[in-house]
């Protein structure tokens, strides 16, 4: 399944300190955050307009994620939109290569997540989103 389009960036910050002054630094605006219990953290989402995809800055409470980069956060992520997360999960299993969920997962904003893991993804860990809502 080909992706539509590059849907976000997603970027590990260790604190919400942090995140704001990210935003700040690069003159973003914050256009929502949701907490998503399945990964223990808060996904702050900047504004999408025509000429820009968000980004995602992701503040973990606890679990691997406080972990990544040996705690100092950093880019973690590209996602892609698709039109069927699952859809996509069985066309790369069923070519020999695994997603982090055996199902997608509620994330932020309304909309269906999946990880490919990233040594199937050279190296890059890519995320498939499906828009709900």
């Amino acid at each position: 399944m080909k992706p539509m389009r590059l849907h976000h960036v997603g970027i590990i910050m260790t604190t919400m300190e942090k995140a704001e002054a990210f935003l700040e630094k690069f003159g973003l605006e914050k256009d929502y955050m949701e907490y998503v219990a399945a990964y223990h953290a808060y996904c702050l989402f900047t504004k999408y307009t025509e000429k820009e995809s968000p980004v995602e800055l992701i503040i973990p409470t606890e679990g691997v994620l406080t972990e990544f980069n040996k705690g100092r956060g950093g880019l973690h992520h590209i996602a892609f939109e698709v039109k069927d997360v699952e859809a996509s999960r069985r066309e790369f299993e069923a070519a020999g290569m695994e997603m982090l969920e055996t199902e997608a997962v509620e994330g932020a904003g309304g909309i269906l997540v999946n990880f490919l893991r990233p040594r199937y993804g050279m190296g890059v860990l890519v995320e498939f989103v499906q828009q709900i809502k």
